[in-house]
């Protein structure tokens, strides 16, 4: 490109719109522990003491809470910033999101959530992702699901499909027939569907197509089993957990602290 426009090498990427960026030995790291400083300092809570959490488990939280009121303006901002820091930090998601729906009309009791929140910000600055050398990609379903039993069936088919893709090109290269898949479904609702034929009156809209992991199934190529909750690492991005639990999933999805 240098030999046909104008232009110059900045070297590796290292900083991009509040987010810093490492690249090398096989691995690229993301952080944004300068903006996390910001958000806490704009908060006034850049000296406050760090929590192991950033919610409460079972934390309970309603719109018609009848708490003072806070500066709705201030809970917004507030909201915007670490919304935006969710960019490299997934284990704040399911916490943002929840204390994100109440910009309406906030109270005293949603702020202080808040702050337990910004606590926990405060307590893992440097944490970041890591991604690192090896190959695969992955994206969203393509379609919608009525409920959470045919999401999780419609995951688990397109799970079945690229694993046996997977299967049969290794069994190629290896020379030998390939073997049956283990697939874990954190459903007992999806694996049922996938295993009982009769099971139409919960899933006569459900494509057609979706139906293959029956036949995976029935041929062998695919094994299905539950997956128990102790191993179902989403559970960070759909509830509030205790700090042991929390911290546990943290480090199985990818999070790490990055030294500097």
């Amino acid at each position: 490109m240098k030999g046909e426009f104008l232009m110059s090498d900045l070297g590796l990427l290292s900083f991009y719109l509040g987010i810093e960026v490492r690249q090398g030995n096989g691995a690229i790291t993301l952080r944004q522990t300068h903006y996390a400083k910001q958000i806490l300092e704009s908060a006034g809570m850049a000296e406050c003491n760090p929590s192991g959490a950033p919610l409460e488990e079972r934390l309970k939280l309603s719109k018609e809470s009848t708490a003072d009121r806070v500066n709705s303006t201030r809970y917004r901002q507030i909201m915007g910033s670490l919304r935006y820091l969710v960019h490299t930090r997934p284990d704040l998601a399911f916490a943002v999101g929840f204390v994100s729906r109440f910009m309406e009309q906030p109270t005293e009791e949603h702020d202080q959530a808040v702050k337990g929140l910004l606590r926990y910000v405060a307590g893992t600055l440097n944490y970041g992702l890591r991604y690192e050398r090896r190959p695969g990609t992955a994206q969203i379903q393509r379609v919608v699901a009525l409920s959470s039993c045919e999401a999780r069936y419609i995951a688990a088919t397109t799970a079945a499909t690229q694993a046996i893709w997977l299967a049969r090109l290794l069994g190629e290269l290896l020379g030998r027939e390939p073997e049956a898949v283990e697939l874990k479904v954190d459903s007992k609702s999806a694996l049922a569907l996938a295993k009982n034929p009769v099971f139409h009156e919960r899933s006569n809209h459900i494509h057609i197509r979706y139906h293959f992991i029956r036949n995976c199934l029935d041929e062998g190529s695919i094994k299905a089993s539950h997956v128990t909750t102790e191993n179902q690492l989403a559970d960070i991005l759909t509830k509030a957990l205790g700090r042991v639990k929390f911290q546990e999933l943290r480090a199985r999805i990818g999070m790490v602290q990055i030294s500097d």
